[in-house]
């Protein structure tokens, strides 16, 4: 059976970035790492770097070779967190020399996307009382990094 990977392709310093990446997941883990012995339309024998590793439980495989088109929101990483501290810490490391924007959503310094939201996001806006998930969407749409306790107020009709 096919093993199915997203695929991320850095202009350079793709080895910095997946041990960023790596670091920040539970789980996470290097599965391979190589060059590309021969020439190719991405750079001579052995400057494509290529590897292969894990996020949690999800398969990624990374090229480092000539540029290509720039990283875009059309592909993104979303990391649903269990509690606020888990926000904060990888908001904190992802956004280092990134930027912001609003909803959850930075951009790394490599230029990846990223949707850092906690898991409560979803339980507050689906469900029955649409009334109140407009209440947490309206919230959530104000705040840059997520936070759960605002997000619990606006369900409660506080703040």
């Amino acid at each position: 059976m096919a093993i199915i990977r997203q695929q991320l392709w850095f202009a350079q310093e793709m080895e910095e970035a997946l041990t960023c990446y790596i670091a920040l997941f539970p789980g996470s883990k290097l599965e391979w790492h190589s060059t590309l012995p021969a020439d190719s339309p991405s750079g001579p024998a052995g400057s494509v770097k290529m590897a292969g590793f894990i996020l949690g439980d999800q398969r990624y495989l990374a090229f480092e070779a000539h540029p290509m088109d720039p990283f875009t929101h059309r592909f993104a990483i979303a990391a649903e967190c269990d509690d606020q501290a888990e926000v904060d810490r990888l908001w904190a490391v992802l956004s280092e020399g990134g930027k912001t924007e609003p909803c959850g959503w930075l951009q790394d310094r490599w230029g990846i996307s990223w949707q850092v939201v906690p898991k409560r996001l979803g339980e507050l806006i689906r469900g029955d009382d649409r009334a109140r998930a407009q209440r947490v969407a309206e919230a959530m749409l104000k705040m840059g990094k997520i936070d759960i306790a605002a997000l619990e107020a606006a369900a409660n009709h506080q703040g």
